[in-house]
């Protein structure tokens, strides 16, 4: 041990060295005995951009982030994010806060408005806005508050299952127990005893934010403890087929959960999930027009737009235009800078669409598209 900080070898010893892989997903509607799953994202993983995933093939979506402060509140822009549509079920939607009578009363809001398939709690939003406040990762700082919370939402709400997510710890420096126990292993054991069902860990301490690697040795020396029981997700740096295997086999965890990797490329649980079927750069680009025109059509139906007077084609490319700046499609054209800088400027979706025209021929001019 280096640091207070446990060594490979000395991790490895307690790493599973297969996955089960034999059994469904315990919670209700996910299908499979190795789903990969939508990431929480705010501000990305709306309505439209969960029923796109599902359709590409995930097994299950995460809502943004709500606060449970606002819902209490009964703030109009968050209740909005409480809409689910029969199609992209199973479907969580996640709450966040830091006090437990405002969690205890939004999650009965949530359940009552919206019926999620689970309710889960997040605890691992690094974004200082949030943490700082003591809420997301900064629950990590506060585990009896954490578990509090944990227990008054399970509660509140008898008859949906209640999930968490979390990171590894809030720094380095609290890795490890003063017994040399992961700080993760024994909060995981703690939160399975407040009634949870499931828990999916972000190979990150808050101090790394989205820096660094993810720590997978963790995740699965959580798998690994007998004493736990409840569905294990990892999350963190999956982009490909290949490492979602690998976190199957090797870490043993009982699901994959998959964020940034999606930001223009939700085909990537169709990647997973059917490794065989290769899908052609063609339709590719037409997944990616797709994601353009429902979010257009979702801004088109947000009674807030309409409210305020806002133009909702142009919100509806605000809203996906990062999907479309981040797509590794077009990192194999010659001026992909200009085109990059083209797209996050364009303003209607003729022009949207006129440059993924333009880009889908200038990779057909260039490279075989079959590497797409």
């Amino acid at each position: 041990m280096v640091n207070g900080i446990m060594s490979e070898s000395q991790r490895n010893k307690k790493l599973p060295l297969k996955g089960d892989g034999g059994s469904d997903f315990p919670l209700k509607g996910v299908r499979g005995s190795r789903p990969v799953l939508l990431a929480p994202m705010e501000d990305v993983t709306d309505i439209g951009f969960r029923l796109l995933c599902r359709q590409m093939g995930a097994a299950m979506v995460w809502s943004e982030f709500v606060s449970s402060d606002a819902l209490i509140r009964l703030v109009n822009k968050s209740l909005l994010k409480l809409q689910v549509c029969p199609e992209e079920r199973p479907v969580a939607i996640q709450i966040y806060g830091k006090d437990v009578d405002a969690m205890r009363e939004a999650a009965r809001i949530v359940v009552e408005q919206a019926h999620p398939d689970v309710l889960d709690i997040n605890f691992g939003c690094p974004v200082k806005k949030v943490a700082k406040k003591g809420a997301g990762a900064g629950m990590l700082q506060n585990v009896p508050g954490m578990l509090a919370i944990t227990r008054a939402v399970v509660d509140a709400v008898p008859g949906t299952p209640v999930t968490v997510k979390t990171r590894l710890a809030w720094d380095d420096n609290h890795l490890l127990l003063p017994d040399g126990t992961p700080f993760i292993v024994n909060l995981a054991e703690q939160l399975q005893d407040c009634g949870i069902q499931a828990l999916a860990i972000h190979g990150r301490t808050r101090s790394q934010m989205y820096t660094g690697s993810a720590d997978w040795t963790n995740i699965g020396l959580v798998k690994a403890n007998p004493r736990m029981h409840i569905p294990i997700i990892g999350n963190g740096d999956i982009t490909s087929a290949e490492q979602a295997q690998q976190a199957f086999e090797r870490y043993g965890v009982d699901a994959v959960m998959i964020g940034r990797a999606t930001f223009g490329r939700p085909w990537i649980f169709h990647e997973i999930a059917h490794p065989e079927k290769v899908l052609s750069l063609d339709e590719k680009i037409d997944i990616l027009k797709k994601q353009v025109i429902i979010s257009i059509d979702r801004a088109a139906s947000n009674p807030a737009n309409a409210a305020h007077g806002k133009n909702p084609e142009l919100c509806g490319i605000l809203h996906v235009r990062r999907h479309l700046a981040a797509t590794p499609l077009f990192k194999g054209i010659p001026n992909y800078r200009e085109t990059r800088i083209a797209m996050l400027r364009a303003g209607t979706k003729e022009e949207v669409f006129a440059l993924i025209e333009q880009t889908r021929q200038m990779l057909k001019d260039t490279q075989n598209d079959t590497q797409y």
